[in-house]
């Protein structure tokens, strides 16, 4: 009984990681734009300054998103789409300058989203490997990559926690981070569509963060309830979206 339950929920986390994955494309086509040359359009400082804001954005929305929980509780999942669909239309009415100011409140927000759905699975936000664990999933591939579904090295990155600083892992996200970051700036950069194109990809980056924190906690929680070591139930989840990309492409 408990073997089917655990299948259960693990095809249950392949749908959702399948669905996370699925409207990165579809949005860039809406929007008349290709991956590979959103970032081409940026100022070419901006691109090589890119990691380093990414960093600092990263580390500011660390610090805030763990502040306000003290202050506000966690929100549901409609609402946290809510607002940075909001926060992004804001930062694309005025181009790059509004764009750059926005991004460290929706890095906050996104980060705030995924301590709560840690804390809906059954973690401590504030212990120090659940805090490693919600950047990591900014380590997955972001909504603008091309992404078939098929890598979750993100799921089986671990680090040895001893030794290891938040500066450290912030440092090991960034660059992955920066260059999904950098083709959401890229979308906002025109005024006015900007603020069409913030709003819409904020929407898409909300919904597949909050996808993809269920799928990495959802892991974790079911290798402790159920007695399996981690990497044996990313492999198990690895075959299911495998396998349902196969069936579709067949």
């Amino acid at each position: 009984m408990a073997e089917q339950s655990l299948e259960g929920q693990i095809a249950d986390l392949a749908q959702r990681y399948r669905r996370a994955n699925s409207p990165g494309m579809q949005l860039l086509t809406l929007l008349g734009g290709q991956a590979e040359g959103l970032l081409d359009r940026l100022p070419r400082p901006l691109r090589a300054q890119l990691d380093g804001a990414t960093e600092r954005a990263l580390l500011l929305a660390l610090n805030a998103a763990e502040q306000s929980r003290g202050v506000v509780g966690d929100q549901p999942d409609w609402l946290n789409k809510a607002v940075t669909s909001a926060m992004g239309a804001a930062g694309g009415v005025g181009g790059i300058p509004t764009a750059l100011a926005e991004l460290p409140v929706t890095t906050a927000i996104l980060l705030r989203s995924i301590q709560g759905i840690a804390a809906e699975q059954g973690f401590d936000p504030t212990a120090e490997n659940v805090r490693f664990d919600c950047l990591e999933v900014f380590g997955a591939a972001g909504p603008l990559s091309r992404d078939d579904g098929a890598d979750m090295g993100f799921l089986t990155a671990r680090m040895a926690l001893s030794g290891a600083t938040m500066q450290r892992v912030v440092a090991m996200v960034a660059p992955r981070l920066g260059a999904v970051l950098g083709q959401k700036l890229a979308a906002q950069s025109v005024p006015v569509i900007g603020a069409v194109a913030g709003a819409a990809t904020n929407y898409t980056f909300t919904s597949y963060y909050q996808e993809i924190a269920r799928v990495h906690f959802g892991l974790r929680r079911m290798a402790i309830e159920h007695d399996r070591p981690h990497d044996e139930l990313v492999l198990a989840l690895q075959d299911r979206v495998r396998g349902g990309v196969e069936r579709r492409a067949g």
